[in-house]
């Protein structure tokens, strides 16, 4: 629910500190006292963080070139969950991650879920419903397998450095832009041309992640599944046409993320 190893400690540990307030032989159904306690202080965390929209830290540009900018056990949490989950996890309003998260992965039922949310069982389920469909993203057209394909090929050319493979999959007259908040982390304001854009790549993309946004292609770039900016791209007769970065945390919120078929 919460995308954060430390974030779910310190959850796990407030419940704990307030089951022992509270006494565990006092509670009849210890099981259902601690998700409803986890479940509720992680909704407070997740509203708070809401409120609090945290900016990418200094080192976000350092992150974009790295492989494994954080190793260790958040690594691991975004490896078990999936980087591109974590990412639609949090285009979801805390509410909406609530009910889909209890209902949609641990198979709880939504009469135990509302009490939670302090919402009726019918608006519980209208927000699981929601948040499911914003999962699944909008129909996919015929030509998102072939985008797809494009996309995974940028990726790995960059990655590996394949600087020939990279002009092959960019259109010669390719163009790159960035919105202010990426150019603050260091990205460029516009480049021209294949070989600009290529050169700009090879060797990085190690936290990029091919996903759908508002229904179309896109690369979006979460080390360990925190969000950092999306590359939209165009692609046209088999070839990426366009490519805008976009960092802006309001920008951001507004986009429609979600999980690509596999």
């Amino acid at each position: 629910m919460l995308g954060s190893l430390a974030e779910a400690e310190d959850a796990v540990q407030e419940s704990w500190l307030r089951l022992s307030r509270a006494g565990a032989d006092e509670v009849g159904n210890l099981t259902g006292w601690l998700t409803t306690v986890v479940a509720r202080i992680c909704l407070d965390m997740l509203r708070t963080r809401k409120t609090r929209r945290e900016q990418p830290s200094d080192d976000a540009t350092a992150k974009l070139a790295a492989p494994d900018a954080d190793p260790g056990q958040e690594q691991e949490l975004a490896d078990a969950v999936g980087l591109a989950m974590l990412v639609v996890l949090q285009a979801l309003e805390p509410a909406e991650r609530i009910a889909f998260v209890l209902h949609d992965m641990f198979d709880l039922p939504f009469d135990e879920i509302s009490p939670i949310l302090g919402r009726s069982t019918v608006a519980t389920r209208q927000l699981a419903s929601r948040a499911r469909r914003r999962v699944q993203g909008a129909p996919r057209d015929s030509d998102a397998p072939a985008e797809r394909k494009v996309v995974d090929a940028f990726l790995t050319a960059a990655r590996e450095g394949n600087f020939e493979a990279l002009l092959t999959i960019l259109d010669p007259g390719v163009v790159m832009r960035g919105d202010a908040a990426s150019i603050r982390m260091g990205g460029p304001r516009q480049l021209s041309g294949s070989a600009a854009v290529a050169k700009a790549f090879a060797g990085r993309a190690q936290a990029g992640r091919y996903i759908l946004l508002d229904g179309a292609a896109a690369i979006v770039v979460a080390p360990n599944g925190h969000l950092l900016l999306v590359l939209d791209v165009t692609i046209r007769g088999g070839r990426i046409t366009a490519i805008e970065a976009i960092a802006d945390p309001e920008r951001l919120m507004r986009f429609n993320f979600a999980l690509p078929e596999s």
